[in-house]
């Protein structure tokens, strides 16, 4: 039997956001959803570089044996790029981004996962979600510490464990793989939609509208009714036997939604409504996605080495002559966390020296001994934490002792596969505080 896919991808910026940092792509082979994160200057960035790369891979040609293979490959590269970019312009330093694929192969699907996104399964009327979210709440939630009630409404919910972009280390992706089963009904989604609208009102639009058009701007209607405070972006397919005529099957184009689209959309379909114009009244505030990263002991396999040698040798001959003045000054406005004296220690510059010249110097010393963090917190601090400007500097070490305060468990977290009974084996989640208080309101859609 012959399978297709019916598809269809839907983004809107939201009412309150001022750019869409979701990025969103479909067609009869690859289902890709990624929100970015890091600010205006880079969310967007990350989220269109990312399914740029994926896209690359959208064609007909892959075994089964490869999907898994071939998704990892584009994921790690997309992860290279913008790490580089990252390295390159420190103006966009911290971005970084969610992602979902999805690829297929004839009647063989083949899924990777990494950050908050979420992937959904209806089938014959019951909507269940694929994908575990790669946050500190999940975690907890692991552990026994969260319900599942509380973790909706925690205040670090917004923490996320694992994301591409301009976080050292290997990129820790969940992998599966599972039949495509004629009728089922795939939603990818930004946590744009689901952070504000009830599971079971994503079921129920699921089971009610048929036509995928349809179905879909009805979901982003219903984000725009709840206020949207972030990005909304739909990812939709549908999986029907390719030689039924009945199901009225037509040759589709890819969709491209988003930043990574043409026309990104920087304007909501929502700004003439009630919502809209209540979300004017009011100033939200600002719920920072953080990332959790795990510091790099060795240089990445995707570096060169030469590369990386030629670009301290740039940045020491800019340093010298005319511009060393201006260097120096530039790096007397940065920011980074490290420790001193047994204490978390907020310095002023760089951490590096230039021949005599020590390009930071101490600007607050925490009362916050290092002793008294978590083994993940004190790991992290083992490099230096980087922030442009005092108060996400003082960010950062609330939000170390904060997570010291919620006292989690010091075994390893447990990954228990979601309640799919074709879904293959995926990896646990391992993290270590980076906050990026940095960026635009909440998280998820549009971060």
């Amino acid at each position: 039997m012959s399978i297709s896919l019916r598809f269809a991808a839907f983004s809107d910026i939201g009412l309150v956001r001022s750019i869409n940092q979701d990025a969103g792509y479909a067609s009869s082979h690859l289902l890709v959803l990624a929100d970015g994160m890091g600010g205006a200057a880079a969310g967007d960035i990350a989220s269109s570089v990312t399914v740029g790369h994926l896209a690359q891979i959208d064609d007909d040609i892959h075994t089964a044996d490869e999907l898994l293979p071939t998704l990892r490959t584009a994921i790690e590269e997309a992860h290279a790029d913008l790490m580089s970019r990252a390295h390159t312009d420190p103006e966009i330093s911290g971005l970084g981004t969610t992602c979902i694929a999805i690829l297929r192969s004839n009647n063989k699907l083949a899924m990777v996962h990494i950050g908050d996104s979420r992937a959904y399964l209806f089938r014959t009327g019951t909507l269940t979600q694929v994908t575990k979210d790669h946050t500190l709440v999940q975690y907890l939630v692991d552990q026994g510490q969260l319900t599942p009630e509380e973790a909706e409404h925690h205040p670090k919910r917004n923490v996320i464990t694992r994301a591409l972009g301009d976080t050292p280390g290997r990129v820790d992706l969940d992998e599966s793989a599972r039949e495509a089963i004629i009728g089922d009904r795939w939603l990818l989604s930004s946590d744009g939609l689901f952070g504000v609208v009830a599971h079971d009102t994503i079921e129920h639009t699921l089971a009610t509208y048929t036509d995928l058009t349809e179905c879909g701007n009805h979901l982003i209607e219903l984000a725009l009714a709840a206020g949207a405070p972030d990005n909304v972006t739909v990812v939709l397919a549908d999986i029907v036997d390719g030689t039924d005529s009945s199901v009225g099957l037509q040759s589709q184009a890819p969709i491209v939604v988003g930043s990574a689209a043409v026309d990104p959309g920087w304007h909501s379909r929502g700004g003439g409504s009630a919502a809209a114009a209540a979300a004017q009244l009011f100033t939200r505030p600002e719920v920072p996605k953080e990332i959790l990263t795990e510091p790099e002991s060795k240089p990445s396999h995707r570096t060169s080495r030469v590369g990386a040698k030629l670009a301290v040798t740039a940045a020491v001959l800019a340093l010298v002559g005319s511009g060393i003045f201006w260097g120096y000054s530039w790096s007397q406005h940065q920011y980074y966390i490290s420790t001193k004296g047994g204490y978390v220690t907020i310095f002023q510059g760089l951490p590096h020296k230039f021949g005599p010249l020590n390009l930071s110097s101490v600007r607050e010393r925490t009362t916050t001994k290092v002793t008294d963090l978590l083994p993940v917190a004190q790991e992290r601090l083992a490099t230096p934490i980087m922030r442009s400007s005092l108060a996400d500097a003082r960010a950062v070490v609330e939000n170390l002792r904060e997570l010291s305060m919620m006292e989690p468990q010091n075994t390893a977290p447990s990954y228990t596969p979601p309640d799919d009974p074709t879904a293959g084996s995926t990896t646990a989640p391992s993290f270590i505080p980076f906050t990026n208080p940095t960026q635009e309101p909440s998280a998820g859609a549009g971060a």
